[in-house]
């Protein structure tokens, strides 16, 4: 997808612009990665935002979602979902677990 179109897309103009060329910038270093390292770097990148105080709404996730998906094929839909289905998944376990003190 290209950036300009990504960036002035009417689904994601509630979308701060900071956030919109975060995402820009991890998509292009994700490109050049193996499918074995996306999930890592993605992990990375999450724990980076947060470092920096930068969160995404849930329907903010879900609007740049669907627009990764225009063009896609079933397959790569299938993907996209999994992913976010994991990520999800990782959320909710760290939410969980997040609030653990470690005992002695």
């Amino acid at each position: 997808m290209n950036p300009d179109s990504l960036m002035q897309n009417p689904a994601l103009s509630g979308i701060d612009p900071g956030k919109l060329q975060l995402l820009l910038s991890l998509a292009s270093q994700a490109g050049n990665k193996k499918q074995n390292e996306l999930l890592p770097f993605l992990m990375s990148a999450a724990a980076g935002a947060q470092g920096k105080q930068l969160s995404f709404q849930p329907s903010e996730i879900d609007s740049i979602v669907e627009v990764l998906k225009i063009g896609k094929s079933p397959q790569e839909i299938q993907q996209i979902d999994r992913a976010c289905a994991l990520m999800r998944q990782f959320r909710a376990a760290g939410a969980r677990g997040g609030s653990r003190q470690s005992g002695s």
